[in-house]
């Protein structure tokens, strides 16, 4: 969807001064930081600015904006709660040469290893909602981004896979360009198949943000927040309470994936669908939350590897799958429970990630890097979440 002047016009200067003051401070940091004239601002195909991580007073409406009624209040209507957080905020820029087209993709974070296949979610988000969407808003016309309408809806066609294993970054027969005017804005839900044609050296500034529900009929998908709450302080009061918020929305959810996972341990089904229904209140889906959360749960378990202790956060991070801002979310998540009660929640979620596998490795373009035995498209048609719950006495 396309909404006009979503930077209000007489927004718009003020915020390109103000992003533009962000990127030349981030600049500066990569370039302390890695000692190196190539550094990642420079080569990167298309350097992405966690903007958050360098405003202060004076730039903190480049946050500010992410609050307003055009965007947080937009979303809040697409979800259909107010009980929306901000999951990610970045600013997508122009590289220094010019990398061209890059591959066509959907969204799906890590592809199976953290999701559930991706007809799963599909059928959740069509059958409850969407739990999440995302944004891009240039403060100059663009139109880099191509898309595959109602691509987000299904699979990959027949003819869609052919295209796509012949040339991953060539233009589909079916796409579409997405051409925005500045302070425009296309709002869209991220498993849509969709195309970087060309990251060029045209200036290019793009508010990327990504909002995702606490309070809708399905488990959302996908890492948390992908940001720490530092930057906070130089918010407005308004601005804080909004942040405090969206932490306090998260520490709730997290006291319900807690009770979810103790249900497991205790091996107490009417507990077990208590939890599942709090965090999945649609009847219709609620494997997919199992799986989303069965993949969670093994990532809580990969922190525990005593090689994991002394490593950075972004090294700790890429180990266990998760992206840097995110690791804070899952490790202060895996402090509730003891390397013995992650271990034995892997194993009562052994037969469960056992129909999450096929036979032999495969590979679908746009969903994953590389072939894996893990379900790319299809959920288990042989296992639901009764055949979960009289899992747990074989599975240990």
């Amino acid at each position: 969807m396309i909404l006009k002047n979503v930077v209000p016009p007489d927004r718009l200067d003020e915020l390109r001064a103000s992003f533009e003051t962000l990127v030349d401070r981030q600049k500066a940091h990569w370039a302390r930081d890695r000692h190196d004239p190539n550094c990642f601002a420079y080569v990167a195909k298309q350097p992405r600015l966690a903007y958050q991580t360098v405003i202060d007073d004076t730039t903190a409406n480049t946050v500010e904006f992410c609050l307003h009624e055009n965007t947080l209040g937009v979303s809040r209507q697409a979800l259909g709660t107010r009980d929306v957080g901000l999951k990610q905020m970045i600013l997508l820029c122009n590289p220094e040469v010019a990398h061209g087209p890059d591959l066509w993709h959907r969204d799906v974070s890590h592809g199976p290893t953290n999701n559930a296949p991706l007809a799963g979610l599909q059928a959740d988000m069509l059958a409850n909602g969407p739990s999440s969407v995302q944004w891009n808003i240039p403060l100059y016309d663009d139109d880099v981004l191509w898309v595959v309408p109602g691509s987000h809806r299904r699979l990959n066609t027949a003819r869609e896979n052919r295209e796509l294993l012949n040339d991953p970054r060539a233009k589909l027969s079916n796409c579409t360009q997405v051409r925005l005017t500045a302070g425009d804005g296309v709002m869209y839900i991220n498993t849509i198949l969709h195309w970087p044609s060309n990251y060029s050296t045209r200036l290019r500034r793009i508010i990327h943000l990504r909002y995702t529900s606490f309070g809708g009929r399905l488990f959302p998908y996908g890492s948390r927040f992908l940001w720490e709450p530092g930057f906070v302080k130089y918010l407005s009061t308004e601005g804080q309470a909004s942040f405090h918020r969206f932490i306090e929305l998260a520490e709730r959810e997290d006291d319900r994936i807690e009770a979810f996972y103790r249900a497991i341990l205790d091996q107490d089904p009417e507990a077990f669908r208590q939890a599942l229904t709090l965090l999945h209140p649609g009847d219709t889906g609620r494997l997919v939350c199992v799986v989303l959360l069965a993949k969670l749960a093994r990532r809580m378990s990969a922190l525990r590897r005593p090689e994991l202790d002394n490593l950075p956060a972004r090294e700790r991070a890429s180990a266990v799958g998760e992206q840097p801002f995110s690791i804070g979310n899952l490790e202060a998540l895996a402090r509730r429970f003891t390397a013995a009660e992650t271990k034995l929640l892997g194993q009562r979620f052994a037969p469960l990630d056992a129909k999450l596998q096929m036979e032999s490795e495969h590979f679908v373009p746009s969903l994953a890097s590389k072939p894996t035995r893990y379900a790319q498209e299809h959920m288990p048609d042989d296992f639901d979440v009764d055949d979960f719950i009289a899992s747990w006495s074989t599975a240990a």
